[in-house]
């Protein structure tokens, strides 16, 4: 009994202080971002419209931002957060405002704020904006026109966005098409949520295959990190473990493990891909628990939203008993990280802005890191609330 207290006392612990709590930091940023936002359409002089607020446009950022909110709501039982969300999808359905946007759009104008909802065309237009609003649509059926939008969106993922030769999810055109690991996210987030209030199985069918197939792609054998992209004509991957690739990644397989059924033929493969990944983004995790822009580069910054993801899916895998309880620490030496990131007015620090593919290293090095960018909010409020569970 004394050697078993005496190894109990050399295991690592961590303890949170007040000011780390999760859930009030989450609060602390969703009330943040709740002040002064409005769904208010503006026209410039040339009658162009436009939507006053960021968090109001259609973007993927919004959507993962709504479902962490929706999520915070069930958390705290507050309203307010889930209204935010029901709000915005509400501007967007509301015929008046749908038609003068449509109107500049049908006329060639390409708004950056919501041409995605019209146009369509790629896993970034619908795919997480589509996992918020079939999360919203399942607490409220009574909105058709939400569920046909569901439905589009469905058929478009399933059989309408472009793939490399292997059935991977890609983008371009042969025979410079490219694989990039967000793509992971900005379709698994949507077959996941959408297969499952819909009981829809060839969505979750068909994001189950998807792991597998980005893995074999992307994961480096000598380190286990994923690569940001692969290009078709070169035969390989890109130059970059870049650190939110591999977050969207992880985060995308620990929504799909909580979909699947126990018994789905590819819940195993799934779930091991799951555990390598954890394996191998632990390896990199700096003494300060963050982890890098570029995961493998101690002299690239440290970045939040990747710091985030990853203790999300790490504090989600150990509650639900995918990991073992020993990466606990992993988990809450993250979110320390993470929490410190968050001022006491709710700004949001350290998140790597909007990135696309290149060839070129020092790119992602230089990427800035504005205050409150909205890559990294849904990621931090889903982090709060996975490692308030453990």
């Amino acid at each position: 009994m004394r050697c078993l207290l005496f190894l109990m006392c050399l295991l690592p612990t961590v303890t949170l202080s007040q000011t780390q709590n999760p859930i009030s930091v989450a609060e602390r940023m969703a009330d943040h971002i709740m002040q002064g936002h409005n769904h208010e359409l503006y026209e410039d002089s040339l009658g162009h419209c436009h939507i006053r607020s960021y968090y109001q446009e259609w973007r993927y950022v919004n959507g993962v931002l709504g479902l962490g909110m929706q999520e915070l709501a069930k958390a705290t039982g507050k309203a307010a957060y889930r209204q935010f969300v029901s709000d915005n999808f509400a501007f967007f359905f509301n015929p008046e405002i749908q038609q003068r946007l449509k109107r500049d759009y049908d006329e060639g104008l390409r708004n950056y704020g919501y041409h995605r909802f019209f146009t369509m065309g790629s896993l970034d237009d619908c795919g997480a904006m589509g996992a918020s609003l079939a999360q919203l649509w399942s607490d409220d059926r009574g909105h058709e026109d939400y569920a046909n939008y569901l439905e589009r969106i469905a058929q478009y993922i399933l059989h309408g966005q472009s793939r490399m030769t292997g059935g991977v999810y890609s983008r371009g055109k042969e025979p410079q098409r490219t694989v990039w690991a967000d793509d992971e996210f900005m379709s698994l987030s949507f077959l996941t949520r959408y297969g499952l209030v819909a009981n829809r199985t060839e969505c979750l069918d068909t994001a189950a295959v998807m792991v597998s197939r980005f893995h074999k792609l992307l994961a480096d054998p000598g380190t286990g990190l994923y690569w940001h992209c692969y290009y078709e004509e070169d035969g390989a991957p890109g130059v970059a473990h870049w650190g939110r690739a591999m977050g969207w990644c992880l985060l995308a397989q620990a929504f799909l493990l909580d979909a699947l059924p126990e018994q789905h033929p590819q819940r195993a493969e799934v779930l091991h891909i799951f555990r390598s990944n954890v394996r191998a983004v632990c390896r990199y995790q700096s003494a300060s628990g963050m982890w890098h822009q570029l995961l493998d580069k101690a002299n690239s910054y440290e970045e939040t939203s990747c710091t985030a993801m990853f203790t999300y899916a790490i504090a989600r895998g150990v509650t639900a008993h995918w990991l073992d309880a020993s990466y606990k620490t992993v988990a809450l030496r993250g979110w320390e990280a993470v929490s410190d990131h968050v001022d006491k007015d709710g700004t949001l620090k350290g998140v790597c802005m909007g990135t696309g593919i290149s060839r070129d290293l020092p790119f992602y090095y230089s990427r800035p890191a504005p205050d409150d960018d909205v890559h990294g909010m849904g990621a931090v409020i889903l982090a709060a609330l996975a490692v308030s569970d453990l």
